[in-house]
């Protein structure tokens, strides 16, 4: 008997969330809130609220974050991750992300087959420290990081080879599935180890995020975060039960057309106690607000024009709150230019090509033609269209909710340049190859299409750039 990969899976979020829970207790109060959130909008809803993902995938999923020091801790954490079936998806360099001094590229561990998406989505933002910009670290500070991280042992080989047992064989005898989920979820576990209060403090003058990597001997879960339906119902709730949000709900706004991409919120990073030594070797107590509490509500992916699009709508957004005399929040100012620019159904964003649809075939329809685009299918009810559900992330969403919780902005040399990171330098650094999210989506919709036109003996050609014509 194997215990499947996607049952280690599943069971690796329920431990993460369980450990979570005992030390971020108000993290017990969101998911609690997220689930009455998410019944009462399919009590409102009926079927239209299950339209990008069941209740029941919706109430188990979660996304964890993490935070890592070097490119030997990012190929470590890569492999135990392997054992989970989750894999690298995107490349997030978030340094420019936000005018805040967050030293990080990140990319999110997540399975990348629909099939093993659908059984649980677990996903992990991990994000990996900088060490060699020259714009957040002088010499002395690279030096003194990277020995101090060499130094450590996130992961013990127990763990990585249980874990590359576990990728290889695509599970484990149930014995050894217990060891690795014991093994894997100490891994983050909040460490009570003393802090050395000099390096901490020099750390978080330059950045909050370098002090919670570089400034401790261990990793930790920094935030897990339950999947919601109605994110602005739940920013109300939670305020209404004394939890202090951030300023707002990140990405984009909520309006009367289709959710597109990741909305984003958090509850405040909370003071958690921890021991410190100074630098006469004695201890004392002390606290540090690095970890807090996320939900997100997931909608549709966007294509490459789609993301053009997007970003060219944030642009605009930006343009008009700089305007003298806007004073409105920019959610307001968001969804006017939402409803200026982008369609207000699904359909539209079929026929533009904006956004990723798988696409089944409706029997019976009279098709006089050998060649029809996806629109005209839709049009003549020949071709049925299911949203996508976007399965990543916003680097500046995350960076905003990075910033929101920052004890200050820190420090940065814009004078200096920074070093190049791209999804191919992570690649390298991790040892497996990133996947593009726009590939795996287009890879689902072609293959759709695909079926869909053999079933009506037709060639389908798409209104967008990113899909294959699929011919019978």
């Amino acid at each position: 008997m194997t215990v499947p990969t996607w049952q280690l899976r599943a069971r690796f979020a329920v431990a993460l969330a369980e450990m979570y829970g005992r030390e971020v207790p108000a993290y017990t109060t969101l998911v609690e809130v997220s689930r009455l959130v998410n019944a009462d909008h399919v009590a409102a809803h009926g079927e239209a609220a299950e339209r990008l993902g069941s209740i029941d995938r919706v109430t188990a999923e979660r996304h964890g974050a993490i935070r890592v020091g070097s490119p030997r801790e990012m190929g470590q954490v890569a492999r135990v991750f392997a054992a989970f079936g989750m894999h690298p998806v995107g490349f997030y360099d978030l340094r420019d992300a936000s005018r805040s001094s967050v030293p990080v590229v990140s990319t999110a561990f997540r399975p990348v087959d629909p099939a093993e998406l659908a059984k649980n989505p677990f996903r992990v933002f991990t994000s990996l420290l900088t060490t060699d910009d020259r714009r957040f670290f002088d010499a002395p500070t690279q030096r003194r990081l990277e020995e101090f991280i060499a130094a450590r042992r996130l992961f013990g080989d127990d763990l990585l080879e249980l874990a590359d047992t576990a990728a290889a064989a695509g599970g484990l005898p149930p014995a050894e599935a217990e060891r690795l989920l014991e093994l894997a979820t100490a891994a983050f576990r909040l460490s009570d180890e003393p802090v050395e209060r000099d390096w901490w403090d020099h750390l978080e003058r330059i950045s909050s995020v370098a002090a919670d990597i570089g400034g401790v001997g261990s990793t930790h879960v920094n935030h897990l975060t339950p999947r919601v339906l109605d994110i602005d119902d739940l920013y109300r709730r939670m305020q209404e039960r004394g939890i202090t949000m951030i300023d707002e709900v990140q990405g984009p706004p909520a309006w009367e057309g289709p959710d597109v991409l990741l909305r984003q919120t958090s509850f405040r990073a909370l003071a958690e106690g921890r021991s410190f030594r100074l630098a006469d070797g004695s201890i004392e107590p002390g606290e540090l607000r690095v970890r807090f509490g996320e939900v997100e509500q997931r909608g549709i992916a966007l294509t490459p024009r789609g993301r053009d699009l997007y970003d060219a709508m944030v642009a605009e957004v930006d343009r008009r709150r700089a305007a003298p005399g806007e004073t409105r929040p920019r959610t307001d100012v968001a969804r006017d230019v939402w409803r200026e620019r982008l369609p207000v159904d699904e359909h539209g964003l079929a026929r533009e090509g904006l956004a990723f649809f798988t696409f089944s075939a409706v029997p019976g329809v009279r098709l006089e033609r050998e060649t029809y685009d996806v629109g005209e299918l839709l049009d003549l009810g020949a071709l049925v269209a299911e949203p996508v559900v976007y399965e990543d992330f916003l680097p500046r969403s995350a960076a905003g909710i990075f910033q929101s919780n920052l004890a200050g902005e820190g420090t940065r040399d814009d004078e200096q340049t920074g070093t190049a990171w791209d999804a191919d330098r992570l690649g390298q650094v991790i040892g497996r190859v990133v996947h593009t999210p726009f590939d795996l989506y287009a890879a689902q919709q072609d293959a759709s299409l695909e079926a869909a036109a053999t079933a009506l003996g037709v060639r389908i050609t798409s209104s967008g750039p990113v899909t294959t014509p699929s011919r019978r």
